[in-house]
């Protein structure tokens, strides 16, 4: 369903090689399953990959046979990511044409969202990898990824 190539927004990114209808489960994010301890550890070691599994696991993607581990974020992303079953799934948020760039939005907390700058290129790029939720509040705190 999915080609890997060149990204316009950062490195590799993943392309829909056919038409996604919404709803779809595009990928499987895949990773090792680590300990919350494990998880802030490898977090301070610069790793961008970790998902929260519950309240006592997190799933780190960081692992070359991941190739979710690709998808870039967009502030005005196609897919989510979604949690089932102890599993985190890619879905399509929205019908996805062939070619287009497969996207979500990584959901960064508030804390330290200046080191996430993002390069997306949405109409409603809000500068940071960033979780909607929070996009309001930087808008309003006109900070900027220059500043």
């Amino acid at each position: 369903m999915l080609t890997f190539a060149p990204s316009k927004i950062h490195g590799t990114g993943g392309f829909a090689q056919t038409d996604i209808p919404k709803g779809t489960r595009v990928l499987e994010y895949l990773g090792q399953i680590i300990s919350k301890a494990e998880s802030l550890r490898r977090c301070e070691a610069q790793n961008w990959y970790i998902f929260a599994l519950d309240d006592q696991f997190d799933l780190d993607g960081n692992f070359d046979w991941n190739p979710a581990r690709h998808l870039n974020h967009s502030c005005g992303p196609n897919c989510d990511a979604e949690q089932a079953d102890g599993h985190i799934w890619i879905v399509a948020r929205r019908d996805i044409r062939a070619g287009e760039e497969i996207t979500f939005n990584y959901g960064y907390e508030l804390e330290s969202y200046q080191e996430h700058p993002c390069n997306c290129g949405a109409a409603n790029c809000i500068g940071f990898m960033l979780a909607e939720e929070y996009f309001e509040h930087v808008r309003n705190s006109k900070i900027t990824p220059a500043d």
